[in-house]
């Protein structure tokens, strides 16, 4: 589809057809043959590669050789722009990155979580005017995919990092949608603050993402809040799944005994 209209494709294959991974399979499987032959450790998803050394400088003579192999050889095309030779733990492969510790722990590349918070950020613009709940409905459909693709990581701290991200762009949010300082201070003591500290915040001056991030609006829209309106926490949601992946591995291994 382009513009609305449909189009007769002239290249490539339907994005999730399983015909693309197929064909890379057929197409790539001389590159993996001759990686091993070489004794390079790498590992390739359908058309993404990643090829591992010891040293930047081998680095740049594989890339080179690799890409001679493949244009020369095969006739393929290397796209060049997202292709580059550094630590593994600046590049990302699949939307996955890793540590850059000894003994290497997967974790969310940074380039993949600055997409979806961009990704957010459209869907919270188009939510200033509707029902919280509704918002969240929307969010949560998309969190939860999103926790699921990225369950494999161990490094915790961007999940936790972004729930306190969204929790406080709902929270901006709601601020927005009272608007009139007679609101904001109404709704406030509604949510159990003291009608001189409601008052006291509803008149400060500041804009909504400051206000969003202060202590009246974490006290009167607390995780617990969130939690009952169907918000899903990333972070909670890699723990049990976690704790779910050792209790099976467990009662695995107790049924064998």
């Amino acid at each position: 589809m382009v513009d609305g209209l449909e189009t007769v494709r002239t290249e490539g294959t339907p994005q999730g057809s399983p015909l693309s991974p197929l064909l890379s399979n057929i197409m790539l499987d001389d590159p993996d043959k001759e990686l091993e032959r070489r004794g390079h450790t790498f590992c390739r998803y359908a058309d993404d590669c990643n090829i591992y050394v010891r040293s930047e400088e081998a680095g740049k003579c594989v890339m080179t050789s690799i890409t001679k192999f493949l244009e020369g050889k095969l006739r393929l095309k290397v796209n060049r722009k997202k292709s580059a030779v550094d630590r593994p733990w600046k590049l990302k492969t699949l939307g996955y990155s890793m540590t850059g510790e000894s003994k290497p722990r997967l974790r969310v590349a940074p380039q993949t979580v600055k997409r979806l918070k961009d990704k957010l950020r459209d869907m919270f613009r188009r939510g200033r005017g509707r029902n919280i709940v509704k918002v969240i409905e929307e969010l949560s459909l998309i969190l939860r995919g999103w926790i699921q693709y990225f369950r494999l990581c161990e490094v915790k701290i961007v999940f936790e990092e972004l729930d306190q991200w969204i929790r406080r762009k709902l929270r901006c949010t709601l601020w927005r949608q009272w608007k009139r300082p007679y609101t904001r201070a109404r709704k406030l003591m509604n949510r159990g603050l003291d009608e001189a500290r409601a008052w006291q915040s509803a008149t400060n001056g500041r804009g909504a993402w400051w206000n969003a991030g202060a202590s009246h609006m974490n006290a009167a829209y607390t995780k617990l809040d969130f939690d009952r309106m169907g918000l899903v926490s990333l972070l909670d949601t890699m723990l049990k799944i976690q704790n779910h992946s050792r209790t099976a591995v467990y009662g695995t291994v107790r049924t064998v005994v």
